[in-house]
């Protein structure tokens, strides 16, 4: 099963979804905002990605936290924050034939699903 994760509104999931409609590939939508997301999930994905990749520095988000927040970041400070704050966790997440792709780029999408 291939489930893409992140939020409604975010442009990239928008162009993520697209692409995968339009090559007919089946997948579930899970929405942060409104599913959540577990402390077990999101440590496996660190744990396949490492919390760097999947901690979102560039978003309005990142930019609104306190520098204490900030500060110091290691993997369990990273996986609190994105578990408090999903927006924090980069978009979108794709969770498809055993493997985790972070972001959203058509030729790595178009080799991961080569011959579907």
């Amino acid at each position: 099963m291939t489930t893409i994760y992140g939020i409604k509104n975010c442009d990239t999931m928008k162009k993520a979804r697209v692409w995968l409609e339009q090559n007919g590939i089946a997948h579930s939508f899970h929405d942060y905002k409104i599913a959540g997301i577990d402390r077990q999930q999101l440590e496996a994905w660190v744990d396949a990605k490492g919390w760097e990749t999947l901690l979102n520095r560039a978003g309005t988000t990142f930019r609104k936290l306190s520098d204490e927040d900030k500060a110091n970041l290691d993997r369990t400070k990273a996986i609190d924050l994105m578990l408090a704050q999903p927006s924090l966790i980069k978009r979108p997440v794709l969770v498809a034939k055993d493997d985790i792709t972070v972001g959203f780029k058509p030729d790595i999408y178009a080799a991961l699903f080569a011959g579907k």
